[in-house]
């Protein structure tokens, strides 16, 4: 018997209109007063609109580090160099965040960016306050910090630039190749102790990396990129994140074995998480993607859930419940062992912090 498939709804928008993106749709944020879709009249006027193309605008930040006190993640502190990210990965928690400034969490998320163009001056002068104390700073809790604007902007870098001046820790997560441009910054930091590396790979497959995080690197390039990082004696993490049910999943052991070859000395996952926008913009792709596993995925998805797309409580969100969650979790627990992973997660040093003087600033007399 045939299984059923999930269609795709008639708001998606023309194929050639988003190619090279991840989401189908643009609905509006859940913010908005109005709600507006593009959808066919009947008059095949949808083929006249112009493609999405990346728009990169400036975001006038006032602050750039973030705190949060999450007990599911090792770190109290990041930065996030853009918001929005053109890698448009379809499961990307950091959607949601963009209806906060009145866009879609699908198309406009892959193409309304914004630069922080004044990320590093604000860290020197945050890192310079008196009352600031050093801990891991994480760059790309949310949104890609290596995505492609990031070759012309180099925001990045620049903050790099003002970690290592300071010698402040630093732990990087990305799905980009183009972290090995700076391995000039990294490599001296991390031979004190201050730089670590995650590379996220969610696949081998190159149809289903490709579909599902169009702008990205072949898994290919990041495996390279985990040896370049490793050979320049930068600590590299593998992250098998996010893992999706029925579609992933059977590649756990494959990519920990390609990386542990690759060099990574750490490895860790995140099971599929669905808040907020992100169920409608997983659902969109996933029934036109693969239309024959739509089914089972979301039931194998809501077997973790209790019976939900997602819970958001800490301590679940990450991991799910029950027992396909717990087979995958076992799966991961013995290839990491059988691959000789470290078990414990590398701590960087935070004695070697010395706070900068931002320009124009008094020097200390101490």
């Amino acid at each position: 018997m045939k299984r059923p498939t999930l269609h795709p709804p008639a708001h998606v928008v023309i194929a050639d209109l988003r190619r090279g993106r991840g989401a189908r749709t643009n609905t509006s944020g859940r913010f908005e007063a109005a709600t507006s879709d593009a959808f066919d009249d009947g008059w095949d006027s949808l083929g006249d609109l112009d493609a999405f193309k990346t728009e990169v605008r400036e975001d006038a930040a006032r602050s750039i580090i973030t705190r949060n006190d999450s007990p599911d993640i090792s770190f109290d502190r990041s930065i996030n160099p853009y918001r929005g990210c053109e890698h448009g990965c379809v499961y990307c928690y950091a959607r949601p965040s963009h209806t906060y400034l009145g866009h879609s969490a699908g198309l406009d998320f892959e193409t309304k960016l914004y630069a922080k163009s004044n990320a590093a001056a604000l860290l020197e002068r945050e890192l310079a306050s008196l009352q600031y104390q050093p801990q891991t700073i994480a760059l790309g809790a949310n949104t890609d910090p290596y995505q492609p604007i990031e070759r012309d902007r180099r925001i990045t870098r620049s903050i790099l630039q003002v970690l290592s001046d300071a010698r402040h820790p630093v732990g990087i997560v990305t799905k980009s190749a183009l972290v090995t441009r700076d391995i000039d910054i990294l490599a001296p930091m991390a031979a004190d102790g201050l730089a670590k590396v995650a590379i996220s790979i969610t696949s081998l497959d190159r149809h289903i990396a490709r579909t599902m995080e169009p702008r990205a690197v072949t898994p290919a390039k990041r495996l390279d990129a985990v040896r370049q990082l490793t050979d320049a004696g930068i600590p590299v993490t593998v992250m098998v994140a996010p893992i999706i049910p029925g579609l992933t999943d059977n590649e756990i052991e494959a990519i920990l074995e390609a990386a542990r070859g690759a060099g990574a000395r750490y490895a860790g996952y995140v099971l599929l998480r669905l808040p907020l926008e992100i169920k409608q913009v997983f659902r969109e792709w996933l029934s036109d993607a693969f239309p024959d596993r739509a089914k089972r995925i979301i039931s194998l998805l809501q077997s973790m859930h209790g019976g939900q797309d997602y819970v958001a409580a800490f301590g679940h969100r990450q991991r799910g419940s029950g027992p396909y969650a717990d087979q995958i979790a076992m799966r991961f627990k013995l290839a990491r062992q059988r691959l000789n992973f470290a078990e414990e997660r590398l701590a960087l040093r935070t004695d070697l912090f010395r706070k900068p003087t931002p320009a124009g600033a008094q020097m200390s007399l101490l």
